[in-house]
């Protein structure tokens, strides 16, 4: 180490001599070499937080928002948004029931609008609903957002646009639209501006709707339903009834291809259409239905082994019930058989059955078909069914027949599929199954009870009441049900409930179908009458003649009538053996 150096080195304390980095520099240049190194180490720390930001921000413009740009855009070009999906609705082949379209919300800035007077005009001009009084009073408000129009078309954006007026705004938005209108409005319902849904299947699976990636597919067939819903349109009308109803369930797998109920409505005017039109008789009404539960009574006493069919029953006279007497429409002079009080629709020997069975085995029963609670669908519009709290003997005898107990026309589509399904009732649905399986499955009487009631069935077709609705090549059987509806005071005899309901073909039942007229008036045709038989019947044999191809339901030869014959004989025969087997053994089914 040279003299000047040693001279300007300082070795610390505990060091023999001075090492490299060890330097102290001692006076004027020391100082200036440490504030140098001070101002050289904030400079350094200066330039790299610098550069930092200056790579995030190339990283956020390059990855980040890139990547959220692209997101953007793959939204737009599906025409979604994230906060308003709504997944299409379709029906079992595809056909859109409802769907999502791109539209805009218009809204103001009261402060921004130049004029307010000449930009009403132009706003009136194009939004025509709004006159130009309400619109010129939102934009003379103190506030700072108002309200023009929500889901406006792209054109009526357009005319904004191009106008350019001041304050003026509008934020991209979803609207709700029903290409098939009126045809499906009590199924898939409505939803409002905000893309909620607020009736039928629309309010019911909301959240499914908003949440599942691929369109709803319900089981409803829009040929079927379109076909359903014109025939009934022209059977209103031509019998001048104030409403009516139709249904057709499949009663294997539960599903529903048609639901009509009229008066209905345009789902884009849900709250300013009346609300008769608005109310889903099929779900939602609760009725009498008179003498179509007669198949419900006679599978119960069939298969509580009550009665066999060749019991014979005397109908001759009114059967005191209460302070009252139950007739039939067309008395019978002669004692009739259980087949024949189900195929003449006699309210006598029907009540004198139930009587046997008892009201307690009678409420079990109904309980059992689904009678008594509410039917689970995948829509709001549920009715409760009307039942007697206190199950007294006369409750016993009106219910036989249908009266004193008020169920949805659903309710008895369920009940009745049940009983011609080999007695197994299914889950009603509005969604297709493609695994063919219902929601759930439970017996309601025996294969041989549901094999009796269908020829008895048929025999209402073809030698009963329902003769009008014997579709030819299609076996329909089925049942009619003409019910006074309840007033003030008691039964108005004039305002009838008039149904009939079918299944087909009975050889192997597929579906069941009920058709229902309210308040329907007879002509010159009916010679006066009203009835099920006379206004409700042809109908159904009109329907199933124009949806059972569409359905894929096959043209079918009539059955010998001696086949009928023979399976009935058989049957009764069984029945007798039965019975003596009981009477020995001293006890019977329960």
């Amino acid at each position: 180490m040279s003299r000047r150096l040693r001279d300007l080195c300082r070795p610390h304390a505990k060091t023999a001599r001075c090492r490299p980095g060890e330097i102290h520099l001692e006076g004027e240049a020391g100082k200036a070499i440490a504030v140098a190194r001070r101002r050289l180490i904030v400079a350094g720390a200066v330039f790299m937080l610098a550069f930092g930001a200056i790579g995030y921000r190339l990283v956020d413009l390059g990855v980040i928002r890139a990547g959220a740009e692209a997101e953007r855009a793959k939204l737009a070009a599906n025409k979604t948004l994230p906060t308003d999906h709504r997944a299409d609705i379709v029906d079992r082949n595809g056909i859109v029931l409802a769907t999502s379209i791109r539209s805009w919300s218009i809204f103001a800035d009261p402060a921004l609008v130049d004029d307010p007077g000449r930009t009403a005009r132009i706003l009136a001009h194009i939004f025509p609903q709004q006159s130009v009084r309400t619109l010129e009073s939102k934009l003379r408000r103190k506030s700072r957002f108002v309200w023009i129009s929500r889901q406006a078309s792209p054109a009526a954006y357009q005319q904004i646009l191009r106008f350019g007026l001041a304050g003026i705004q509008a934020r991209p938005d979803l609207r709700r639209v029903y290409p098939q209108r009126a045809l499906v409005a009590h199924i898939v319902g409505s939803s409002d501006v905000d893309n909620k849904g607020i009736a039928g299947v629309e309010a019911k699976m909301d959240e499914r709707i908003r949440t599942i990636g691929r369109p709803l597919r319900l089981s409803i067939d829009l040929r079927a339903q379109a076909a359903v819903r014109e025939i009934l349109a022209r059977s209103i009308e031509y019998w001048r009834a104030i409403g009516g109803a139709a249904m057709v369930m499949d009663v294997r797998t539960g599903e529903i291809p048609a639901m009509v109920s009229l008066p209905d409505y345009d789902p884009y005017a849900l709250l300013r259409v009346p609300k008769n039109a608005r109310f889903n008789r099929n779900t939602l009404g609760v009725y009498e239905l008179g003498s179509v539960f007669k198949i419900l009574n006679t599978a119960m006493a069939l298969d509580y082994g009550v009665t066999h069919l060749r019991k014979k029953y005397k109908v001759d006279k009114p059967l005191p019930a209460g302070r009252r007497f139950i007739r039939d429409l067309h008395p019978i002079a002669r004692p009739i058989d259980t087949g024949a009080i189900l195929v003449k629709s006699s309210n006598i020997g029907s009540a004198t059955i139930a009587e046997q069975v008892g009201g307690k085995r009678q409420k079990k029963f109904l309980r059992r078909a689904g009678m008594l609670a509410k039917i689970p669908l995948e829509l709001p519009e549920a009715g409760q069914p009307l039942y007697p709290r206190h199950w007294r003997p006369v409750n016993t005898l009106t219910i036989s027949f249908g009266h004193g107990i008020a169920v949805t026309p659903l309710h008895l589509v369920a009940a009745v599929a049940g009983i011609v399904n080999d007695g197994v009732m299914v889950a009603p649905t509005l969604l297709r199954r493609l695994n063919g399986k219902p929601l759930w499955r439970r017996r309601l009487v025996s294969p041989k009870t549901s094999r009796i009631l269908r020829v008895l069935m048929r025999r209402v077709v073809l030698e009963g009441t329902g003769k009008r609705a014997n579709a030819k090549g299609y076996r329909v059987g089925g049942k009619t049900g003409t019910a006074e509806k309840a007033g003030r005071g008691g039964y108005r005899r004039k305002a009838l409930l008039s149904s009939f309901v079918a299944a087909f073909p009975m050889n192997r039942p597929r579906y069941v179908l009920l058709v229902s007229l309210d308040e329907p008036k007879g002509n010159k045709k009916s010679h006066g009458y009203a009835t099920a038989g006379w206004v409700a019947a042809p109908a159904a044999r009109e329907i199933i003649e124009r949806i059972a191809p569409i359905l894929r339901i096959p043209r079918q030869a009539e059955e010998p009538e001696k086949s009928r014959k023979q399976f009935l004989a058989s049957a009764a025969s069984g029945a007798r053996k039965k019975d003596r087997r009981s009477a020995a053994s001293g006890g019977s089914r329960q």
